[in-house]
């Protein structure tokens, strides 16, 4: 992948990811207009083939895929059993392989995990090196591989609410609404025409995008205690309907009873000092800790922007001139925005009895 970047002229690359061409925020304007791509390498594959791929990816993660159509995107989650998020992908079939979708970073341990899972199955898991993912808000002038006649494009779901999903959040008005995104997977010599040919976005520029979006990523809130509730992931990625799978009593659990143990947040940073934050930083409500940012970044339009997780009882609302969050650098003012209630869960939408006297 690093050898791709050497076409692109100013290129900044960090640990073979391509971070920027020189300016973040013209890349993001380009890449919301549809105009740029990103080729970054932050994303990878791992491909799924056997007769038996849909029906065991089904029995072993949180979405219903066992009759997932050719060319239909979704996106699944792993889970421990405990309910807590391991493994993120996107998901596509083209009728002979599934394609996951996943960070970079968590390609091995979910290929060694789903290989470890196999047992007598038709199933053959692998790295998926003959593909390269390319994003963007359109697939327009992008020719995508199709080895089994059907286009490889994903169209990231979020923020809809798939069939079997619910959403914690807002639904009318969300932020990511206005946000496409599609992957599109390509040959190793498209990438490279597309390098030279088209306006090339890096890394935070795809990032910004998201968080202003409100999308949780594997590589950012992902820690070994989140589960889907906490991060609003049922929308797109829990299909609360299906048969059993592995953390699915927590799923149910917290979802019935509501009170996730913590919820995400957005939170619009105080930019004049020109200070960002750093993944981790302490989110302090009138100077008491409360949680941590989990994303940070400068968006073309909002400005600085966060995304951080807090406890359940966390008072974000209301406290305009009290949340800051603690950097290395010396606090820094923010306003929060709730992205997942306090009170999320099926008990949210159940009316409450008003209290009646004891009878005389």
């Amino acid at each position: 992948m690093p050898a791709l970047f050497d076409a692109v002229p100013a290129a900044v690359v960090s640990d073979g990811v391509l971070q920027h061409t020189g300016n973040p925020l013209a890349e993001q304007r380009a890449l919301a207009d549809g105009s740029a791509v990103a080729i970054t390498g932050e994303r990878a594959v791992v491909a799924v083939s056997g007769e038996d791929r849909l029906s065991w990816l089904d029995s072993i993660t949180s979405q219903s895929i066992a009759h997932l159509e050719p060319g239909v995107s979704t996106e699944m989650l792993v889970l421990d059993p405990r309910g807590h998020v391991e493994h993120v992908a996107g998901v596509i079939d083209d009728g002979e392989t599934t394609w996951l979708l996943v960070d970079a970073a968590d390609a091995e341990p979910l290929l060694t995990w789903l290989l470890r899972m196999r047992f007598r199955l038709r199933v053959s898991p692998r790295l998926a090196d003959e593909v390269v993912v390319v994003g963007g808000a359109s697939a327009e002038g992008i020719s995508p591989a199709s080895p089994a006649g059907v286009p490889l494009i994903w169209r990231d779901p979020w923020p809809q609410v798939s069939v079997g999903g619910v959403g914690y959040g807002v639904i009318d008005g969300h932020p990511g609404s206005d946000r496409r995104w599609v992957d599109v997977l390509v040959s190793p010599d498209e990438a490279a025409r597309l390098l030279r040919e088209r306006p090339v976005a890096g890394a935070i520029a795809v990032d910004a995008l998201r968080v202003a979006a409100w999308r949780p990523r594997w590589a950012n809130e992902v820690d070994d205690r989140l589960i889907p509730h906490e991060v609003d992931w049922l929308r797109t990625a829990v299909h609360l309907d299906k048969g059993c799978y592995r953390g699915q009593e927590t799923i149910a659990k917290v979802h019935n009873l509501g009170h996730p143990p913590r919820r995400l947040v957005a939170l619009q940073l105080d930019g004049s000092d020109d200070v960002l934050p750093e993944p981790g930083d302490a989110v302090e409500v009138g100077g008491d800790a409360v949680g941590a940012v989990t994303s940070v970044a400068r968006h073309y339009e909002d400005g600085p922007i966060a995304l951080a997780l807090v406890r359940r009882a966390a008072r974000t609302s209301g406290t305009s001139g009290e949340v800051t969050v603690r950097t290395s650098q010396g606090p820094v003012a923010a306003s929060a925005e709730e992205i997942v209630p306090a009170d999320a869960g099926a008990a949210a939408s159940i009316p409450r009895l008003p209290r009646l006297g004891r009878r005389r």
